[in-house]
């Protein structure tokens, strides 16, 4: 599609009917830290393809891949409102690389005062550099929208944006740490593909480990725990008082981003986290047909970009042209693995033992 520099082009009104072309969509899905947002720049690089990034991290909620009908106003509810939890961490600053809108000059929305819609964190920035604009431009479309099933809304915002974008003739979504949401992502979709992006688990997991997001993961499992909770996903204010106090502080509007990063958190434990992702992702992705499926190793994209970028538009269903492959192949030269072999050897040792489940399962899957 290009990159972010470029201007959106004139749109449809509201009141006229979009025509929704024949998109070729794929998800693309990992782990997270897995090389995806290296992925998404070098997507959203082709003419021919509208990179959708960090979709489904923005606008999380389930009932956005579900089968109940929402309105337009009700789904530009859901794309509008904040994030509480990306908003939280840029007011408090621990924000993260993915995160753009915060840094465009000139931006209307603040995290401190406004809030700063779940959609213009990630996802808009992405395609525009006037992200703001975009934003009231599909403000006015969407709330136009009839009641319906959310994946036909989807489709018409895919349609919508490809409009202000070229009509390409695909579509890429990409979102850290999706794999787990397949089943609903094929149940809404069930003509998409998907390209599971996966890296070694080790160096996989050393990323994690220097990633905020990542690094609250086992600290909302260890709340859990405290509270006799199945799930951080059940952790609600009410909880907060059977938490210590260094723990039950992040749950609060205000927080010190340095209890996070300066906690002692063993790399196992990420190893673990990368493990368990991809033995029950891959058991989610066997679901999916064959045809409408393939890996992608972070791995082989650095040591053979143009051979692997090739096999990605063809399987995405574009042309790899020369000029996409060129660029490319000139901004992945940056990546380089071996984090992980860089670890004092007992260090190393417990995170090679805690990806083994993981590392066991992608042999068996490639």
């Amino acid at each position: 599609m290009g990159t972010a520099t470029r201007e959106t082009t004139s749109c449809p009104s509201k009141r006229e009917e979009v025509r929704v072309v024949n998109q070729k969509l794929t998800f693309v899905v990992g782990t997270g830290r897995c090389g995806s947002t290296a992925l998404s720049q070098v997507i959203n690089i082709h003419p021919d393809v509208l990179s959708i990034n960090e979709l489904f991290a923005s606008v999380p909620e389930r009932e956005m891949l579900d089968e109940t009908a929402l309105s337009g106003p009700e789904f530009w509810g859901y794309l509008s409102r904040p994030n509480p939890i990306t908003n939280s961490m840029i007011k408090n600053g621990a924000s993260a690389p993915e995160f753009l809108y915060h840094r465009v000059p000139g931006r209307r929305f603040d995290a401190e005062t406004t809030g700063i819609p779940a959609i213009s964190v990630m996802v808009l920035p992405h395609l525009t550099d006037d992200p703001d604009t975009l934003f009231d431009e599909l403000e006015s479309e969407v709330t136009s929208w009839p009641t319906r099933r959310p994946a036909e809304h989807w489709t018409a915002l895919f349609t919508s944006l490809g409009a202000r974008f070229g009509n390409p003739d695909a579509v890429v979504e990409r979102t850290g740490m999706s794999i787990g949401r397949v089943p609903e992502m094929h149940r809404a979709f069930p003509e998409a593909r998907f390209v599971h992006l996966y890296r070694e688990g080790p160096d996989c997991a050393v990323s994690m480990s220097r990633h905020f997001s990542f690094r609250m993961i086992p600290l909302l499992w260890e709340m859990a725990d405290h509270c006799g909770l199945e799930t951080p996903e059940h952790l609600t204010a009410e909880h907060v008082a059977q938490l210590p106090a260094d723990l039950a502080v992040l749950l609060s509007d205000r927080y010190d981003p340095a209890l996070v990063w300066d906690r002692p958190i063993p790399i196992s434990a990420f190893g673990t986290l990368w493990s368990d992702t991809i033995v029950d992702g891959l058991e989610k992705l066997d679901a999916v047909p064959a045809e409408q499926r393939t890996a992608l190793s972070y791995e082989n994209l650095l040591e053979e970009p143009e051979k692997e970028l090739i096999r990605l538009a063809e399987f995405i269903g574009v042309e790899p042209w020369r000029s996409w492959l060129d660029a490319s192949v000139a901004h992945l030269d940056g990546g380089r693995p071996g984090a992980a072999r860089k670890l004092p050897g007992e260090e190393l040792t417990s995170l090679l033992e805690s990806c083994s489940p993981g590392t066991r399962a992608l042999a068996v899957h490639q």
